[in-house]
């Protein structure tokens, strides 16, 4: 019996962990390598024949985005699930028009994630939670944030420096703090992790 090839990818061994012992209950699965970023995953991936690479949307180094751009770029042949918590639809859209094979919810992925990769495998798409995925214009309404805002949170939740995020951005640094101190403010918090474990229970990062 021919195996599917899966390589993990997630900066939190706990849930490559997890991810493994689902996937282990499939004798048609092999999980053939693991890594914690986008760099490793490229650099894996000129040495190995994988099918399926599995990523989550926020790793160090290099995100989920980005490098599943370089994958299709480099090795088309090889089909792309996306991990993600962001729970709106402007999201899979934008990963639609990359060309990612699969996206589903990082809280759904027991029997779900192993339905994706077999889907995928089979030259199929997977998108089955999108009716989960709240529409930009609600979240911004319910945190009564702005989209550049909610743009800025999804920055730091990447680990970003406010001079980093305003040379991706193309605004100054002033202005970056600018919009942090009013995300405090708007949502009555203190602190950029408080802000960041807030993003995270939200579902906003």
């Amino acid at each position: 019996m021919s195996q599917v090839k899966i390589l993990l990818a997630d900066d939190h061994q706990i849930v490559i962990d997890g991810l493994k012992l689902v996937l282990s209950s499939r004798e048609d699965f092999y999980v053939i390598g693991e890594a914690s970023n986008g760099i490793e995953v490229l650099d894996f991936l000129a040495a190995n024949s994988v099918d399926i690479v599995v990523l989550d949307i926020n790793m160090p180094e290099m995100d989920g985005i980005k490098c599943a751009k370089k994958i299709k770029a480099l090795y088309p042949k090889t089909k792309v699930i996306i991990l993600t918590m962001y729970a709106q639809k402007s999201f899979v859209e934008e990963i639609i028009k990359i060309g990612i094979d699969g996206c589903l919810l990082k809280n759904n992925t027991g029997k779900e994630l192993s339905d994706a990769i077999a889907r995928v495998h089979s030259g199929k798409s997977y998108y089955d939670q999108i009716q989960n995925f709240n529409s930009e214009d609600a979240q911004i309404k319910e945190y009564r944030l702005s989209e550049r805002e909610i743009e800025i949170i999804r920055k730091l939740g990447d680990g970003m420096t406010s001079s980093q995020i305003s040379d991706e951005l193309f605004i100054s640094e002033h202005t970056v703090k600018t919009h942090r101190k009013n995300i405090l403010r708007k949502l009555d918090l203190h602190s950029s992790s408080e802000l960041i474990q807030y993003a995270l229970n939200k579902g906003i990062i």
